[in-house]
């Protein structure tokens, strides 16, 4: 049985890439804003716009989104992520064209999470 040398293959992690990327964010990566969708029950939603910078008064921002869009909204304080703008309704598409409009953000750093 010695002249049989068994290969085992070897594991292969399909997150590396992701992990890798997660591991360097701490110099130079580039800052996302993230837009995600969460249900609520039934056909209700909330969108979520997380990661714009700090210099930016959300409060105008959120006063601004609900006029365009006629929806409700609000300013959350999170512990980990900081403030964060929710919305009613499936809002996605329409945060992100408005971000890029008035130059809030530019579309490369827009990120659109959901279904």
């Amino acid at each position: 049985m010695s002249d049989l040398d068994v290969q085992l293959p070897s594991a292969f992690d399909p997150f590396a890439e992701a992990n890798a990327e997660d591991s360097s964010a701490g110099a130079g990566s580039k800052d996302y804003v993230h837009v995600r969708i969460q249900q609520r029950n039934g056909r209700k939603s909330l969108t979520t716009v997380q990661g714009l910078k700090k210099e930016y008064s959300y409060n105008k921002i959120l006063k601004d989104l609900k006029k365009e869009f006629c929806c409700n909204g609000t300013v959350v304080q999170d512990p980990e992520l900081g403030q964060v703008i929710q919305l009613q309704g499936d809002q996605r598409k329409n945060v992100a064209t408005f971000l890029v409009q008035a130059g809030i953000a530019k579309k490369e750093s827009i990120k659109i999470h959901g279904f």
